[in-house]
């Protein structure tokens, strides 16, 4: 519920000297920040952007003057840095972290925390699948990259504007607007040779008085990239090996086309659709490094997502409100998944003796949802209100075949049962928040209720009779910033958020292949809840600009799957249950200085904790303990030539339990390098061409990311990116 006083203290005692902190060093302050003449920057820092209504209050406001720990990412920052997801920058970004590999299924880590535990958006509107399991959330590359203007994190429970699942964070992907008059365009072409990687791309938008339009696609192929020879803890690979089902085939389309109905009032209509072939969890054969280890093959083997959203957005004197939006969606979401597991019996078993699962899933999720909110000024507070909801319709078929062989003919079991029974998913809420600019204090308090409602058909073959539950959560925050000077601000936040249990929890119920157990449904799951708090001080000057942040976050009910002692098909049974409560805590600091000459200096560091308070001896990291980023920047001062440097160091993560996993007993430390230059060159007054050439894993380390490490699956080796632009 509160920092910790050693970290309050730490966070105090360096205030003092964090204007100076760049990668460790204290750096001469003789120059301006170099800034890029298309757009505002980025990178790792919020605090350079202007006006931008940030997630976490509903407010247009300067990142610097926002009372919440808070993150951004923009179109710039991903072009430059060759990214293939939202996700990719946010290895060197404060507090957050990605799991998953490939091109296509990396996902967000915010503060040790993941899956459902971070609300997923795109333009506000919720993206996160009630299907999911409770570590998968769903992918942020359902979102074309090619159409994000900026992507904002809100590091910290921010239920109270969005419900449930935003206990840990909210990452909200916004996607472009015309700006200028006229029609302009983007034809792109991308090529990595991690993975033969092909990306192609064509964008056109444009303004014509009261209408404004947007519209494109892209279109990748990639094929499963190597990760080099080498050693990472206890695993060694003699050659270069394959890391089987990181690629991809798929293709983005969206338009979008908004009408102003007259000044202050417009309406808009948005269509999305998303289609993958080919992805897959990751997989290097267990025989390159760990003969003997069961072979587990999990593949997507196709994904369509289909959306359409529409609405209104309004200024006027209403009375009850000033300014009025309504946002009101739908979408079709169809996955199919397949598990692949292989078991031998042992050197003293016949060779080739074993079990085999062998299973099919496809799952058909179609939402309608919607949103209304509101805004008032009255005297010197605005409030903001509204309501919103969201129905989920879950549709499932599975399939699977266990196969027993190497005595005798093979023993085969089929089955067509479903695991999860066609279920609904329900949730209404409704919110409210003030803002009161005082004097020399600026404080933001919110409240929400919300409703939530699972229902399970009758499936007999099953033995479950229709099943209802309902989870109903009450959660506020508050939020302060207090200017120190012109140059300084402290922030400060507490926030309690909430996660129902999702239709996995609640109802799934069958053999988990990549667990080798059963799972045991539990319709008896609460709901998880969680108090996070985070103090700050941000600085910016006209050389410098940084924040420190030290926060806590405590996870209440929390869902863990138990082992209850006894068999089911032979296999070891489990059960979803209530019973965890968990603290997550740590420091994440970030600065930039202007270097002179078009060098820019920035550099991160976050330390991050976590620890099971009910049983302290139970280990809980999954994510770095800590971990420093530090780049070193020259732009041409006419905008048109740049070059970085990065470097990224993670330390060992002790706090793990890998008990017979070939990894060994902890999470190795790895520092990677890249670098990437860029030139943008004007053809005419109206058209740019773009390249920017990116080498990834400068020293071709063998290594994996600390999520991605116990069921291992490395990075890539040294790769080159290519990517080419045009822009008229």
């Amino acid at each position: 519920m509160y920092a910790p006083k050693k970290t309050v203290r730490g966070l105090l005692k360096l205030c003092s000297t964090l204007p100076l902190f760049v990668l460790g060093s204290v750096l001469p302050l003789d120059a301006q920040l170099p800034m890029r003449s298309d757009s505002v920057r980025g990178d790792t820092l919020v605090y350079l952007l202007r006006g931008v209504e940030v997630t976490a209050t509903r407010t247009a406001r300067e990142v610097f003057l926002t009372p919440a720990s808070v993150s951004v990412v923009t179109a710039i920052d991903l072009r430059e840095k060759s990214a293939e997801s939202v996700t990719d920058l946010f290895r060197t970004l404060p507090g957050l972290d990605v799991t998953g590999v490939g091109v296509q299924q990396p996902r967000p880590v915010i503060r040790g925390l993941r899956g459902q535990r971070i609300l997923l958006l795109q333009d506000g509107i919720r993206l996160n699948n009630a299907r999911r399991q409770q570590d998968f959330g769903e992918v942020p590359a359902l979102t074309d990259i090619n159409t994000v203007e900026r992507v904002e994190v809100v590091r910290g429970a921010a239920s109270v504007l969005y419900g449930t699942d935003a206990i840990g964070g909210v990452v909200n992907v916004i996607t472009k607007r015309p700006e200028e008059a006229g029609v302009h365009g983007l034809l792109g072409y991308r090529y990595g040779s991690a993975n033969e990687l092909h990306r192609t791309t064509a964008r056109v938008s444009g303004r014509e008085g009261a209408l404004t339009f947007e519209a494109g696609g892209s279109w990748r192929t990639a094929g499963a990239y190597v990760a080099p020879a080498g050693t990472f803890g206890d695993i060694t690979l003699v050659g270069d090996q394959a890391v089987a089902n990181t690629g991809v085939d798929d293709l983005g389309l969206d338009a979008r086309l908004s009408y102003q109905l007259a000044p202050g009032h417009e309406v808009f209509v948005r269509g999305d659709r998303y289609r993958a072939d080919n992805a897959g969890f990751g997989l290097v054969e267990p025989d390159a490094y760990a003969p003997g280890t069961p072979r587990i093959e999990i593949t997507y083997p196709d994904q369509r997502f289909n959306k359409i959203s529409a609405g209104y957005m309004g200024q006027g004197a209403w009375g009850l409100a000033d300014r009025v939006e309504v946002v009101g969606y739908g979408q079709k979401n169809e996955r199919s998944l397949a598990f692949d597991f292989f078991q031998g019996f042992g050197p003293q078993a016949p060779p080739g003796a074993g079990i085999t699962i062998d299973t099919d899933n496809f799952t058909n999720l179609v939402t309608f949802g919607g949103r209304l909110e509101a805004k008032k000024l009255v005297s010197n507070v605005l409030l903001t209100y509204g309501v919103d909801g969201f129905h989920d319709r879950s549709e499932n078929t599975d399939h699977s075949v266990t196969t027993v062989s190497g005595f005798g003919p093979p023993q085969v079991e089929e089955s067509s049962l479903s695991n999860v029974p066609d279920a609904t998913y329900r949730s209404l809420g409704a919110f409210a928040q003030a803002e009161f600019e005082l004097t020399h204090l600026t404080l933001i308090g919110g409240v929400r209720a919300q409703s939530l409602n699972a229902s399970a058909q009758a499936a007999p073959a099953l033995g479950l009779g229709a099943v209802d539950r309902s989870d109903r959560a009450v959660v506020a925050s508050l939020n302060a910033i207090v200017p120190l000077a012109d140059e300084w601000s402290l922030v400060g936040t507490v926030g309690r958020g909430f996660r129902s249990p999702n239709l996995i929890e609640w109802f799934f119920e069958g053999p988990v292949p990549e667990a080798g157990a059963y799972q045991v449904r539990n319709p008896d799951l609460q709901a998880e809840t969680s108090v996070s708090v985070d103090l700050g001080v941000r600085y910016q000057g006209p050389r410098a600009s940084a924040e420190l942040f030290a926060f806590r976050n405590q996870l209440s009910n929390g869902i863990r799957t138990e082992v209850r002692g006894d068999t089911i098909q032979g296999l070891a049974a489990f059960q979803p249950t209530n019973i965890d409560k968990l603290t997550y805590e740590g420091i994440e600091a970030s600065a930039q200085l202007g270097l002179g000459a078009g060098f820019t200096a920035a550099g991160t560091f976050t330390h991050l904790a976590s620890k099971d308070v009910l049983r302290p001896d139970n280990p809980t990291g999954e994510s770095f303990s800590n971990r420093i980023t530090g780049t070193l920047r020259w732009d041409e001062p006419q905008g048109r030539f740049f070059a970085a440097y990065d470097v990224r160091h993670n330390g060992q993560q002790k706090d793990v339990d890998l008990a017979s996993n070939p990894l060994g007993d902890i999470l190795p430390a790895f520092t990677v390098h890249d670098a990437r230059v860029g030139a943008r060159l004007r053809v005419g007054q109206r058209s740019e061409e773009r390249l920017t050439l990116g080498v990834a894993n400068l020293g071709n380390a063998l290594y994996a990311e600390f999520s991605n490490a116990s069921f291992f699956r490395p990075e890539p080796g040294r790769s080159l990116t290519v990517t080419l632009e045009s822009v008229f």
